[in-house]
């Protein structure tokens, strides 16, 4: 559903796939009162245009957003575990097409990019995604250290790159490195 599509007012469902979040998330955010939601007839319904203004596109306090482009599925388990237990909202994706489809719906403190994709080269999304916020923050993750595509990023500047197999504490240390809370476990 493209956001011209997108109602107003969505179910809890609609907001579930408007947000990538399972059913059983949005009901517990909205009880808590965490989600922008109204009571309609015994049903709740999420107010889009606030959801996009006070959650999606949130920059003030709160916890910092990493973006995760990885089509390795171990990878983006280990991701989510480190994220989670490090305080970081967290979207984790496979492809490129759904990294800029997030990065253009919101905005991150910290993207972590694999440099093969299955649909757009690592730099070509490198390019598109720091001509949207040329001070984000963007991590290399490959298994190819000496990749044309990896010369190509290196040439626009000073990169953080971490060389996969990819473990907990070197994470740690990374967003560390860059500014933010680790994870203590």
């Amino acid at each position: 559903m493209s956001e011209e599509e997108a109602p107003e007012l969505m179910t809890v469902k609609e907001t579930a796939e408007y947000l990538r979040i399972p059913v059983p998330t949005v009901y517990y955010l909205v009880q808590r009162g965490q989600l922008p939601a109204v009571q309609i007839g015994g049903r709740w319904r999420i107010k889009r245009s606030l959801l996009d203004r006070d959650v999606l596109k949130n920059e003030d306090g709160g916890q910092p957003t990493v973006l995760v482009v990885d089509d390795d599925e171990g990878l983006q388990s280990l991701f989510k575990e480190f994220l989670k237990k490090a305080g970081f909202g967290r979207v984790v994706v496979g492809t490129g097409a759904e990294a800029l489809t997030h990065a253009e719906k919101q905005r991150f403190d910290l993207v972590f990019l694999d440099l093969k994709l299955p649909d757009i080269p690592g730099d070509e999304l490198y390019s598109r995604i720091k001509a949207m916020y040329p001070d984000l923050p963007i991590v290399i993750i490959t298994g190819y250290p000496d990749s044309e595509i990896l010369t190509k990023i290196l040439s626009s500047g000073p990169v953080t790159v971490i060389q996969k197999p990819i473990e907990y504490e070197q994470l740690n240390r990374t967003v560390k490195i860059l500014g933010h809370k680790g994870s203590e476990a």
